[in-house]
């Protein structure tokens, strides 16, 4: 087997970072060859096995064009070292990079679409370079037809991998509502902040915590202030324990404007969390959750339903366990193990047809 060398920015944090480290420790732990090329930085916030190489060329994302320069050559350096290596870019700017180091080189290259493709601002170069993929995964069908017919023909729906390492939890649940991910206009933290001070004027003894670091960090904690929530509001930063710091709370919330797939959300619903979500026009939300079935959707940026959601899960204990029964479906469906054969089988089809 070839090697395979996931391209990403960098590794703190993250949803995507997260899926890059199952899937690179899967392969390596089935005796494949894999590498992870960082080319924003060099953090990494998840374990990695010991025999996947990683390589690191370049600093923080942007930079002068000499610093761009030098960060492709070194790029085209490793790929040309690596002949024939399988370039898995798991980033749109991961791609856009590998498209042109590798130009020239035989390669299988996968694209890995990790968010709403409607949301790229460079958009004709992002798809100049896709076309040059064999493979461009995404994560919902939505997100599949987003692209132009040459792009949609060759794309594939392909989930996030699921492997909570806790079991559900079904005992009492303490009055946490919580909320996992970077701290970012992306994920609307301020609509999840109004919607909770609303929710909590009727209910003085639940906290709100919010998992994660992120650039609005400053500007939330200033705006929990503002709300008179600065003692209900938790920022706990991030977790490399996530799952069991969240696993006996009430309720997760995602209150994104969009997503591809929230890997947080898919873990806490196969905690058997009660999962409330927004409804991302592009992302996963809607592909996982039966409204009312195994969890709660809620329109983007309406603060007002997701205070009520919030309030119809504090008043109705049971129906919010029921949820969790539903959801804690999924563990057996989106196994690493699983998601990491589909990926596999795209690569094989490929050089069986070259």
């Amino acid at each position: 087997m070839k090697k395979i060398v996931f391209v990403i920015p960098d590794m703190p944090g993250g949803g995507t970072e997260r899926v890059v480290a199952l899937l690179a420790n899967e392969y390596s732990g089935r005796g494949i060859p894999v590498a992870v090329l960082l080319f924003a930085g060099c953090e990494r916030a998840y374990p990695l096995d010991s025999r996947i190489e990683v390589v690191s060329v370049g600093g923080p994302s942007g930079g002068s064009l000499s610093a761009r320069l030098w960060r492709l050559r070194r790029m085209r350096q490793f790929y040309r070292e690596n002949k024939n290596c399988q370039i898995w870019a798991f980033s749109a700017m991961g791609a856009v990079f590998s498209a042109v180091a590798a130009f020239g080189q035989k390669h299988f290259f996968l694209v890995s679409e990790r968010n709403d493709p409607t949301r790229y601002d460079h958009r004709r170069i992002r798809d100049l370079c896709y076309r040059r993929a064999q493979v461009v995964v995404c994560q919902t069908a939505d997100a599949a037809k987003s692209f132009p017919a040459g792009i949609r023909k060759k794309s594939v729906v392909i989930s996030n991998p699921l492997e909570p390492q806790e079991e559900p939890y079904s005992g009492e649940r303490e009055k946490r509502i919580v909320a996992v991910g970077r701290l970012s206009a992306q994920k609307n933290h301020k609509m999840l902040l109004r919607a909770f001070a609303s929710f909590a004027k009727s209910r003085g003894d639940y906290i709100l915590e919010l998992y994660g670091q992120g650039e609005l960090e400053t500007e939330l904690r200033a705006m929990a202030e503002e709300l008179g929530m600065r003692r209900r509001v938790m920022f706990r930063g991030f977790s490399s324990h996530v799952l069991a710091d969240i696993r006996t709370a009430a309720m997760y919330v995602l209150s994104s404007d969009y997503e591809g797939i929230s890997n947080s959300m898919l873990e806490a619903m196969a905690l058997g969390l009660p999962v409330i979500a927004t409804d991302c026009p592009i992302g996963g939300s809607r592909m996982y959750i039966r409204d009312g079935v195994n969890g709660l959707l809620v329109p983007v940026g309406d603060e007002e339903a997701l205070a009520r959601a919030m309030e119809r899960l504090a008043d109705e204990p049971a129906f919010g366990e029921s949820l969790g029964r539903e959801a804690v479906k999924l563990r057996g469906e989106l196994t690493t193990a699983k998601i990491a054969d589909k990926f596999l089988a795209l690569a094989a089809s490929e050089w069986r047809q070259r």
